[in-house]
């Protein structure tokens, strides 16, 4: 059987990288997660990450660096006195960076939906990647990243949604600092673990909808599609396969 793959970018293409390498910012700190405030230059969803590691006491550690000319931040989070437990990896950059992001040009994400323009993906590691318009970044917007070290298996549900939470709120607040225009969603009730879904081509309703017409599939021989609910995820992805019209669904 022959399989076909459409993938869908949001944003346009990436940019080309800043010659001469990034230039950094180092900084530590650790506290009861009220001095944690100012971190990524004051962004760290800091009640969102309490709530994900069910403490109060935090630690962190990351740098800023020079991407294209603006500024970027890069934050890990983790609980004081818990060696050994997961890691909140934060990012916070323009948009044109967005295909070198791990949730923002992952193709098996779901949109994260709550009225963002971004994805989230809980597969094998939770994480999540929010867009937000701003002029005064490359790409006229700014990407807000949150990943964590541990496996999806590792988490309670709570934790996989607080995932989300850090992102869309980290997003708010790097936003407000940046005096950003595009409008903000909602703070995520929940997230859409949805697998890949197999069915018939014509009656694709997720992320193959509509990328090819009946007379089109007849053509080419497609018969099934293997997708992912669709919606405003940063990069969507729709699998068609073409072979034997008796293939199993």
């Amino acid at each position: 059987m022959t399989r076909l793959r459409l993938s869908l970018y949001v944003g346009g293409l990436l940019l080309v990288l800043v010659a001469g390498g990034l230039a950094w910012s180092v900084w530590f700190q650790d506290g009861d997660g009220e001095g944690l405030g100012d971190r990524c230059q004051g962004s760290l969803a800091v009640k969102e990450a309490r709530e994900f590691f069910g403490v109060a006491r935090l630690k962190a550690r990351g740098h800023t660096g020079n991407w294209g000319g603006y500024d970027s931040q890069w934050c890990s989070v983790w609980a004081e006195g818990h060696d050994g437990g997961p890691v909140l990896k934060l990012r916070v950059w323009p948009r044109a960076a967005y295909r070198a992001s791990g949730p923002a040009a992952d193709e098996s994400a779901t949109p994260i939906g709550h009225g963002w323009t971004g994805s989230f993906e809980s597969g094998y590691s939770p994480g999540a990647a929010v867009l937000v318009d701003c002029k005064a970044m490359a790409g006229a917007g700014l990407l807000v990243t949150a990943e964590t070290s541990w496996k999806s298996e590792d988490l309670s549900a709570r934790q996989v949604l607080q995932v989300a939470r850090v992102a869309t709120e980290t997003a708010r607040r790097a936003a407000g600092h940046a005096r950003c225009e595009g409008a903000l969603g909602e703070r995520p009730g929940t997230v859409d673990r949805t697998e890949w879904t197999m069915r018939p081509v014509s009656r694709a309703a997720g992320t193959c909808r509509g990328a090819m017409t009946g007379r089109e599939a007849a053509r080419l021989r497609v018969t099934d599609v293997t997708e992912k609910p669709a919606g405003r995820a940063l990069t969507e992805q729709c699998e068609m396969s073409r072979g034997d019209l008796n293939c199993s669904v």
